[in-house]
């Protein structure tokens, strides 16, 4: 809910800046306001969760009939399993459980949005951290950071895969004679192709993810100022937008998620091909 000392260009503004700082930081120590602490927070934090709801599934995982949590699980397993082996023709021991521990940790970071966007800020206040800690945003993918980061992982996969299927020599063959032909003449154009290739792969996966989670979580704040009206208009309207965009919003950040899982198959699975 928009504070009632705040416009509402202020309001937004605050909370798209992010927590790279707290209070003064001393002389002699490493300089943490280059870091977004959120995001590293939160995404941290996530993937642990996602950790332990495997380590939860496996250790109560049983031969006999399965409860509720473990056919969910088996059936998760089995989807992201079954789109691995359409995609990467090769050994898939590692890959799969890569594919399925990056849907469900995208997904924990995209359902952190359904979250008031408020409710860091109530939370800091009332444990007594509201003078020190004025800035919070708890959605990792909100941040180009954070996504640009996962999509530099993956540009890491795709070059290891490269190396370790065609091996180094294969690679680079690849690099300077594909797709033009293997003339020496036309080497520095399949290989300024092939690098615009794996540099557009990696934007693209981390910049769409990026885009779609920023628009919802500005699309939140945005309904949270109907909140700050004193008229009951806009406090039925704040209920009804928050409430559908809430509901519409489980399908985007599934979907996000989803597809990000399915980018990262497609590009390491592209990097046990060859041209």
């Amino acid at each position: 809910m928009a504070s009632e000392s705040q416009t509402s260009s202020e309001y937004v503004n605050h909370h798209l800046m992010h927590l790279n700082n707290v209070g003064e930081t001393p002389k002699g120590l490493v300089d943490l306001s280059v870091l977004n602490i959120d995001t590293l927070f939160w995404s941290i934090s996530m993937g642990l969760l996602t950790i332990f709801l495997f380590w939860m599934a496996a250790r109560k995982a049983t031969s006999q009939v399965p409860g509720k949590f473990q056919c969910a699980i088996e059936m998760l397993v089995e989807l992201v399993d079954n789109q691995a082996k359409g995609i990467v023709h090769g050994d898939r021991t590692f890959i799969a459980p890569l594919a399925l521990t990056v849907f469900v940790w995208v997904f924990f970071m995209n359902a952190l949005d359904l979250l008031p966007v408020d409710l860091p800020h109530f939370i800091f206040v009332a444990v007594g951290l509201g003078d020190l800690i004025h800035y919070h945003r708890i959605v990792p993918t909100a941040d180009l950071n954070g996504t640009m980061g996962m999509a530099l992982g993956v540009f890491a996969l795709m070059i290891y895969y490269s190396l370790k299927i065609k091996g180094l020599t294969g690679f680079a063959k690849e690099l300077l004679c594909a797709p033009f032909g293997s003339h020496p003449a036309l080497w520095i154009f399949n290989l300024g192709l092939n690098i615009i290739e794996f540099v557009a792969k990696t934007f693209s996966i981390g910049m769409r993810l990026f885009g779609n989670m920023y628009a919802g979580e500005l699309i939140f704040v945005l309904i949270a100022l109907l909140g700050g009206s004193a008229t009951i208009f806009g406090f039925i309207g704040h209920v009804f937008a928050g409430t559908v965009w809430a509901i519409f919003h489980i399908l985007i950040i599934t979907l996000q998620a989803f597809i990000f899982m399915m980018l990262t198959l497609v590009y390491i699975g592209q990097a046990h091909e060859s041209h």
